[in-house]
């Protein structure tokens, strides 16, 4: 029977697929294991089914010389070296699409809250400050009519613009490919560049993956285009957004307000500089977080890692080039 190590319990629908199929062994922890628990771990494993908080780098990788698949419970892989991967010819498998409404969903409601100071407010009456109804008490921005623009428009930020069109919001986007826009998306006007869009946007959300392109995307010059108006919203991964340069772009007033679903660092501590800003929102990464997303991730994980086993095709594989090797 083949051996794998899961790096934290899963939802039990995808941990049901293994019973009796295969030797598992499960982290214990709430908290993920250091790179040498990890290294120990691996050593004798089949497969090995990981968070996206579990690096996977070469040496993880060198540990393990029985390994046939990595299973990442995520959407990305960037916590996973893909190129000693496929240098081994271990396919890795992810999780898309499942999650694309739940993300997208999470997205609006954190553009929402801060438009709309929905958790200042919260604390405002929490800590016994509110004391009558003003006119000016916590004045916010409207939704409706304004520009929204994405940054990455692949299936999350597609979502995202659907459900802006309901606010009848307009619509920018910018990606690195040429995006076709699509009939069922007549709010969307144009793809554009990002420095355009960041000029442009009364709001701007986040939904690129995270590269060596994209890392820190989002700092002082590119937070110097924005509008003082303007409402940040992340929900891809944290080092999209230098968190130096937010802190200053909100303490000064360069942009209004953001909300944060990823941080750099992750988890961010609670005497963390940001955390100290009113105008910030920041949620411990759970736009995935609803039963039906996090169930299907868990059985599509386990479905990759069993075939991976079987030495079938995965289901969903971030490097389907391993295959071009046999």
């Amino acid at each position: 029977m083949d051996s794998v190590f899961i790096t934290r319990r899963i939802p039990q629908k995808g941990l049901d697929l293994l019973e009796d199929v295969v030797e598992k062994t499960i982290w214990p922890g709430d908290l993920p294991p250091s790179k040498e628990q990890m290294i120990e771990a691996v050593r004798e494993v089949d497969g090995l089914l990981c968070l996206l908080t579990d690096p996977v780098d070469a040496e993880v990788i060198a540990a393990a010389p029985k390994l046939r698949v990595i299973s990442n419970y995520a959407v990305g892989f960037d916590n996973i070296d893909i190129s000693e991967a496929v240098r081994r010819g271990i396919p890795v498998g992810n999780t898309p699409g499942v999650l694309t409404e739940t993300t997208a969903d999470f997205a609006f409601a954190l553009l929402c809250a801060a438009a709309r100071r929905v958790v200042e407010a919260d604390r405002f009456v929490r800590v016994g400050k509110w004391q009558t109804w003003g006119p000016r008490l916590l004045l916010g921005a409207d939704l409706w009519g304004a520009t929204l623009g994405i940054v990455g428009f692949g299936r999350i930020g597609q979502a995202l613009a659907r459900r802006a069109q309901g606010f009848q919001m307009k619509v920018l986007f910018t990606d690195p490919a040429e995006v076709q826009i699509l009939p069922d998306q007549p709010g969307v006007l144009r793809q554009v560049d990002l420095d355009t869009l960041l000029q442009e946007s009364d709001f701007v959300s986040l939904h690129t993956p995270l590269t060596e392109q994209t890392h820190h995307l989002m700092n002082q010059e590119r937070f110097a285009l924005m509008k003082p108006t303007a409402v940040l919203v992340n929900t891809a991964r944290g080092a999209v957004v230098d968190s130096h340069a937010l802190y200053h772009a909100l303490l000064d007033g360069t942009i209004a307000a953001a909300a944060l679903d990823v941080t750099e660092p992750e988890p961010m501590p609670g005497d963390f500089p940001l955390l100290l800003l009113d105008n910030l929102i920041v949620t411990p990464h759970i736009a995935s977080a609803s039963v039906t997303a996090r169930n299907r991730m868990a059985v599509i994980a386990a479905e990759n890692l069993l075939a991976g086993l079987k030495g079938e095709r995965l289901p969903f594989c971030a490097n389907p080039q391993v295959y071009d090797q046999v």
